[in-house]
């Protein structure tokens, strides 16, 4: 049970129970339940850092949401949607987050532009990513059933800096892709060298 509860206009009208109700349709129970502390980790952080705990909240919950739509209705959607072919070169590490947000209108009816921006940039980052952002992208990444180094050294971080548990974060994404021989999509690249810049 939780007290939690989000503004209607946030939600389009429904209930944070409806929303659970359509996340269980497409989660397994472990994704469901690390949504479930992603929200609760993305509101503390929110707090702490003086942003909007509600829309933090909600991009935490449903940031997942897209995690296990199967990759024929990934394709289906990239190619008659509009998105950017190249996608279709990645998979849904990418796409749960950059095409994760058409499922989330169009299944949940959530349109708050800073909600889906947020969960739109959890998989990539991006160069200008706003406290929101960083919120649900390092909320992901720290939240308390992640116990490898690299995640202990971000929660730390992120007692006192977004933008320092971040690059943490793309530091230890990076070396992952890089030495498991895998591609790294460009935008990552990019917001690693944005936040590089901005400490020196």
């Amino acid at each position: 049970m939780t007290d939690i509860t989000y503004p209607t206009e946030l939600t389009n009208g429904l209930s944070r129970d409806d929303i659970i109700a359509r996340l269980k349709e497409r989660l397994d129970d472990a994704r469901f339940e690390h949504c479930l502390r992603v929200e609760k980790t993305s509101r503390k952080f929110a707090k702490r850092f003086d942003e909007d705990i509600d829309r933090a909240g909600l991009a935490g919950l449903l940031h997942d949401y897209a995690k296990q739509i199967p990759v024929t209705e990934y394709r289906q959607v990239i190619q008659n949607e509009g998105f950017d072919q190249a996608l279709l070169a990645y998979g849904r590490g990418i796409w749960h987050g950059m095409v994760g947000v058409w499922f989330i209108e169009h299944e949940v009816g959530i349109t708050d532009p800073l909600v889906l921006q947020a969960i739109e940039r959890h998989t990539t980052g991006a160069p200008t990513m706003t406290p929101l952002d960083e919120i649900t992208f390092v909320a992901d990444f720290i939240e308390p059933a992640r116990k490898l180094d690299g995640e202990v050294a971000a929660r730390k971080a992120a007692e006192t800096s977004l933008s320092d548990a971040t690059l943490i974060e793309l530091q230890n994404t990076l070396t992952y892709l890089v030495s498991t021989n895998k591609v790294v999509y460009p935008q990552t690249l990019l917001t690693y060298n944005a936040l590089i810049r901005q400490t020196n």
